[in-house]
C-alpha cells in the first residue's frame, strides 16, 4: 500500500470526498465511540479550516481509499487540530503518524492545541505536545488539553 495526504480547504473537496469524510467521522465517533454529538458544527466551512485526508494511492476515484482524516482550525492565536481518526482496518500500521505530520505541516508559525482523548496523550507527546490543563470529560470520554509550543 502506498499512502499520500492531501490538505485542502472545504471548497476544494469534491462532493464524493465530503461524503467519504462525513461517513468516516460518523463511523468512528458516533458509531464506534458511541458519541452522538453535533459533528457538523459549521467550522468545516470556515476559510481558515484545512481538511487533511490520508488515502491509499492504489485506490482510484476522488473519495476512494480514504484511510484517515484530521481537521485543522484557525483559532486566531493558535491552530487547533481535531477530528483525528483512522478507518479501523487502517490502524496499527503507523499511518496515524503520517496523518499527524501532515496536519502539523498545515500549522505554520503558531502554537498548536488539541483536546486528546486521555489514552492517546502519550502518542501526541511523541510530536512534542504537552498536557496544558486538567482532564475533562467530553461525550463520556476523558480528554486532556494539549499544546505544542512553536
Amino acid at each position: 500500500m502506498t499512502v499520500h495526504t492531501t490538505t485542502v480547504p472545504f471548497s476544494a473537496l469534491s462532493p464524493a470526498e465530503v461524503y467519504a469524510v462525513a461517513r468516516l467521522r460518523q463511523q468512528v465517533f458516533v458509531v464506534e465511540q458511541e458519541c452522538p454529538y453535533p459533528d457538523l458544527d459549521g467550522r468545516d466551512l470556515e476559510d481558515g479550516t484545512r481538511h487533511v485526508l490520508l488515502r491509499d494511492s492504489s485506490d482510484s476515484g476522488p473519495a476512494a481509499g480514504l484511510l484517515g482524516y484530521a481537521r485543522v482550525l484557525d483559532d486566531g492565536e493558535v491552530w487547533r487540530i481535531g477530528r483525528v481518526l483512522l478507518d479501523p482496518p487502517a490502524r496499527g500500521r503507523g499511518l496515524a503518524d503520517v496523518l499527524m505530520h501532515a496536519a502539523l505541516a498545515a500549522c505554520p508559525g503558531r502554537d498548536v492545541v488539541l483536546d486528546a482523548q486521555s489514552p492517546l496523550a502519550r502518542w501526541y507527546a511523541t510530536f512534542g505536545f504537552v498536557v496544558d490543563g486538567p482532564e475533562f470529560v467530553e461525550d463520556g470520554i476523558p480528554h486532556v488539553p494539549m499544546r505544542l509550543v512553536v
